[in-house]
């Protein structure tokens, strides 16, 4: 049995020292000595009956009832991971791998290890990720109580969905566990994530990165276990779906941002000089002032968009697209505080003329309403000015040690 720790073996060791595959079976595990038999004896069929040259590797996360011994009696080769985590397991048992095809699945016999050479033949064909598909609109089974209501129903359709709506991925069942891979694919994805994220992570980068993606329908059985699962329905779920956002700064910040800044700022527009009534009810200068507030929040989200796309493109979580680059192209520091000086600008006449109304009616009460319009208007454009310099410098700052990994990135 081996224990795998990020430091103490790579890849080339691996390859140098032991023989190669074209399959390898990754099987996660955390005390499934209920099931880990069973599943164990459908792979090594499937490699008989189609007679693979494959490995099964076990790559257990702190085992205390007995796994490790289950697997080794069976052929298996154990990874002892230190790190604990669903996605931490997969990598160690991955890094470990010898074969040029990755096959993971779970260990509580919910999946059907006999039926894995579709995947395989998929893989030979080139395709560098296969998806199992265990939902029925993917054309998936899934068996009596194989699935909880809340899963089936709401959990996976949604998260699924999401993920087809943010990146536009092709897959319609993105948390299905059973799934296939070519490691040199892997290898080029630096997948960072050790808990379950670690599925979605795989299914965004291929998308994000073009990979060649198919998907097989599966059925999905009813676990063996006599214990609920590591998984927590709405822990996981609210992983799942805060993991999912902060790869997407579009359906995070811009979107939103978007729609609040031109909602706030039409709103704005009408009401900046006259009281504005519809059906009885009149919207004066109390709306003027959260839309123009509405505005401003919306112009904070556009900045956190610009800031965390730049981030994600130096990061390679994403590709830069053609509105990116021509903002790239365009945008400098000087055309940034020009804007940001005319808007300010523009306040402090509009609050300066409110100053010398005020003066020449010797300090005295000035029309409400008239003068809080332009107050408003005057101290919204004068924000925006000064958040546009700031943002600005700010922008730059990310752009100076950057710009050339960011336009360049399509070419590595």
């Amino acid at each position: 049995m081996k224990t795998f720790s990020p430091t103490s073996t790579t890849t080339k060791q691996v390859e140098d020292s032991l023989d190669w595959f074209e399959v390898s079976i990754v099987i996660p595990c955390l005390n499934e000595a209920e099931t880990l038999e069973t599943v164990l004896r459908k792979a090594n069929r499937a490699i008989a009956l189609h007679h693979l040259h494959a490995e099964i590797i076990v790559a257990d996360n702190g085992s205390t009832d007995g796994s490790q011994q289950i697997a080794m009696a069976l052929g298996a080769e154990v990874v002892a991971v230190e790190m604990r985590g669903y996605g931490a397991a997969l990598q160690a048992g991955i890094e470990c791998a010898k074969g040029n095809y990755i096959i993971m699945g779970d260990a509580d016999d919910s999946y059907d290890f006999t039926a894995i050479f579709p995947f395989i033949q998929q893989l030979r064909m080139g395709f560098d990720l296969v998806m199992g598909c265990r939902l029925p609109q993917g054309g998936g089974t899934l068996m009596p109580g194989a699935m909880p209501w809340l899963h089936r129903w709401i959990g996976n359709p949604v998260l699924s969905g999401l993920g087809r709506l943010f990146f536009g991925s092709p897959v319609t069942d993105f948390h299905c566990g059973l799934r296939g891979f070519s490691r040199t694919w892997y290898a080029t994805q630096d997948i960072q994530s050790t808990g379950m994220e670690f599925a979605s992570e795989m299914v965004m980068k291929a998308t994000l990165h073009s990979a060649r993606i198919t998907e097989i329908p599966i059925t999905l059985h009813k676990d063996g276990r006599n214990r609920p699962p590591h998984l927590r329905t709405w822990r996981d779920g609210w992983r799942h779906l805060r993991f999912m956002l902060l790869y997407s700064p579009r359906w995070l910040f811009l979107i939103p941002g978007y729609l609040l800044f031109v909602t706030g700022a039409f709103l704005s527009g009408l009401l900046v000089m006259t009281p504005l009534t519809i059906g009885g009810v009149t919207f004066s200068t109390n709306t003027l002032l959260v839309s123009c507030m509405t505005m401003l929040l919306g112009f904070n989200l556009l900045t956190f968009s610009i800031f965390s796309k730049i981030f994600a493109i130096s990061m390679k979580l994403l590709r830069p697209d053609s509105l990116t680059e021509q903002f790239f192209k365009k945008f400098s520091l000087e055309l940034g505080l020009c804007l940001g000086s005319s808007l300010c600008l523009l306040g402090l006449i509009f609050i300066g003329s409110e100053v010398l109304t005020w003066i020449h009616s010797g300090f005295g009460p000035l029309p409400y309403y008239e003068s809080q319009r332009i107050v408003i208007l005057g101290t919204t454009m004068l924000i925006l000015g000064v958040e546009t310099i700031f943002s600005s410098f700010l922008l730059s700052l990310f752009l100076l040690p950057r710009r050339e990994r960011l336009t360049t990135y399509d070419h590595q």
